[in-house]
């Protein structure tokens, strides 16, 4: 106690310098400080590790998508006779094997064809080494002049076009909420 001071402003004297003392204690202590961090970095790695989650399922549910739509194609070829093109009126069997192709990938059912696929069609090479569409598979033409090439001949084609959508597994966490769905593939097979 000082000598002079009331005993109420000696005992707050007393309690403002403890306060001191302990907050300066508190504050040079380090326990738990590790803690803090951990937690500070666990947030950080969390959300990078459900976009990692996210894209990683986002592309391999596209290429399931377009291996699936590639299945579907083969299925197509594989099916038909080329001596009975067009496949699309002459192949009996057409949609039900390219349908048990199309869900043989682990999407299964979720994946389908677009309306109005397959679509059948004669294509030529054009002068930029593309496939260009030269007539429906009604009528035949008798060379490539549409495209361009009157020496080669033109080639059936049937065009499947598939469609999934694709939902994140962390909605508004994940960058891949942003990404483009459905996810859509094509396929271009040459029957004859």
């Amino acid at each position: 106690m000082k000598p002079g001071l009331p005993s109420w402003l000696n005992s707050s004297r007393k309690a403002a310098l403890g306060f001191a003392h302990r907050t300066k204690a508190i504050a040079a202590d380090q326990r738990g400080v590790a803690a803090v961090e951990f937690g500070l970095f666990v947030i950080i790695l969390a959300l990078a590790l459900a976009n990692v989650t996210d894209v990683s399922f986002y592309i391999y549910q596209r290429m399931q998508v377009e291996n699936a739509t590639q299945a579907a194609g083969q299925a197509a070829w594989k099916s038909c006779d080329p001596s009975h093109l067009p496949a699309t009126t002459n192949c009996p069997g057409l949609s039900t094997a390219m349908q048990n192709a199309l869900q043989s990938t682990s999407l299964g059912t979720r994946v389908s064809m677009i309306s109005g696929s397959p679509s059948e069609g004669y294509y030529c090479i054009n002068s930029s080494n593309a496939l260009q569409y030269v007539s429906d598979v009604t009528s035949k033409p008798a060379d490539c002049s549409a495209a361009g090439m009157p020496t080669l001949q033109p080639g059936d084609y049937i065009v499947v076009q598939t469609t999934f959508t694709y939902t994140p597994l962390f909605p508004g966490l994940s960058i891949a909420s942003g990404l483009p769905t459905p996810l859509t593939g094509t396929a271009m097979i040459r029957l004859g």
